[in-house]
């Protein structure tokens, strides 16, 4: 029985596995706080997670129907993340762990998001090409054992992830924050084929697994621009539904790629941005059409939680993992190399 904590930008949230299964699941989120600024603060963000950790994970006890005692590890985000946001998040782990007397594990966040597909669908298949797509990460990976293996990258992005060019865009276009969602609402009634955007470093010769997202922001931008210097209104949805296609299209095309070049039969999509529609469901055609199962959590579990990270911890409890020292400390910037994570 293992409880999960999560801290790592603007959300606190608290899960509990228990043999693959999930028992409970809160999220408090601060982005409202954010979203006057355009963005999170991590301030702000820190200062959430203090006054929001004690009533998430008592209500995820409550939702279990368990007392701490019946914990048998506590599983904790120590990177990557804003500072201040993962300090929080680890010292009430901490606090946790030692009063109910049991092991600390420290788990890297994007291990949390590859682990969340355990909780709908089960085990990993032994090996599967993993794409993690959020705010802050873009990542083509070939996972074996999760907790047993080191992760094997074959390509990240090399400027801007898929949702951080979702934002950037978002507010280019006058939409709301956070841009991701909001630029998934408005292309429901544009035409994707409006305006041809660019798909970055998908030419021969390029790094097929490499990915790039400056670029795209950067030609939505002028395409903004340039109705506006002509005195005419921007077509909106058109913008974000074009926007949308691009990069589902630049995320589908690689990740099978992968699977082909590898002979990996399973292509698992995580992180925020596997929540928007059109990388779904272009994920699903291609994915038929090339004989690849597709697994994608549910919209729940795509963006930050801490069922997530009780899914590792889980694993690692299994698998005999050492728990993290009692000097466990946090690593912002932290590369996914392993599942666990405890920097001292």
């Amino acid at each position: 029985m293992v409880l999960g904590i999560e801290s790592s930008c603007d959300e606190t949230g608290a899960g509990i596995v228990r043999d693959g299964r999930l028992l409970a699941h809160v999220v408090a989120s601060s982005m409202d706080e954010h979203a006057r600024f355009g963005g999170v603060v991590p301030e702000i963000a820190a200062r959430a997670h203090l006054q929001s950790f004690q009533p998430v994970v008592r209500e995820a006890l409550d939702r279990a129907g368990l007392r701490l005692n019946a914990i048998d590890a506590v599983a904790v985000t120590t990177g990557p993340g804003l500072s201040g946001a993962l300090q929080v998040g680890l010292a009430g782990a901490k606090s946790l762990a030692y009063a109910a007397g049991i092991p600390l594990y420290g788990v890297h966040h994007l291990a949390g998001h590859v682990a969340a597909d355990t909780l709908e669908h089960g085990p990993l298949p032994t090996p599967c090409v993993v794409l993690i797509v959020s705010g802050g990460h873009t990542s083509l990976l070939l996972v074996r054992d999760l907790v047993r293996e080191p992760i094997l990258h074959l390509g990240d992005t090399l400027d801007d992830a898929a949702g951080e060019c979702f934002d950037k865009v978002a507010r280019i276009l006058g939409l709301p924050y956070p841009g991701g969602p909001a630029v998934d609402r408005a292309a429901r009634d544009g035409d994707p084929g409006a305006v041809r955007f660019p798909r970055p470093l998908t030419r021969p010769g390029d790094d097929p697994y490499a990915f790039s997202f400056s670029g795209l922001k950067t030609a939505a931008a002028r395409w903004v621009e340039k109705h506006r210097l002509q005195g005419l209104d921007v077509p909106v949805a058109d913008g974000a539904a074009a926007l949308q296609e691009a990069v589902a299209d630049v995320l589908t095309r690689k990740a099978l790629a992968a699977c082909a070049a590898h002979d990996v039969r399973t292509l698992i999509v995580v992180g925020g941005v596997a929540a928007n529609s059109r990388v779904r469901g272009l994920a699903e055609l291609r994915c038929a059409a090339a004989g690849v199962e597709l697994r994608v959590p549910p919209m729940t579990l795509c963006t930050d939680n801490g069922a997530m990270i009780a899914a590792v911890g889980e694993l690692l409890v299994r698998s005999g993992a050492e728990p993290a020292p009692l000097d466990v400390s946090i690593d912002p910037s932290a590369p996914l190399e392993y599942a666990a994570l405890t920097p001292g």
